[in-house]
């Protein structure tokens, strides 16, 4: 489950933590949020951030050898 949590301080600074998306797409989620927030003081990024999306495939390899026997 994808999640943006937002805590917004009294002196005005808001802390972003975002959730459940892996890898660097979540830069691409929160950009137009930060941009109309003003400037990026920090940026921490998370485990998810790090993570590999996980890709399977259907595709089979085989190899066969026959002899001359």
């Amino acid at each position: 489950m994808e999640t943006l949590e937002f805590i917004i301080y009294p002196d005005g600074r808001v802390q972003e933590k975002v959730t459940g998306i892996v890898g660097a797409s979540c830069a691409e989620v929160t950009a137009a949020i930060e941009a109309q927030l003003g400037q990026v003081l920090n940026h921490e990024p998370t485990s998810e951030y790090f993570a590999a999306k996980v890709q399977q495939s259907n595709m089979a390899n085989t190899h066969s050898t026959y002899s001359d026997w």
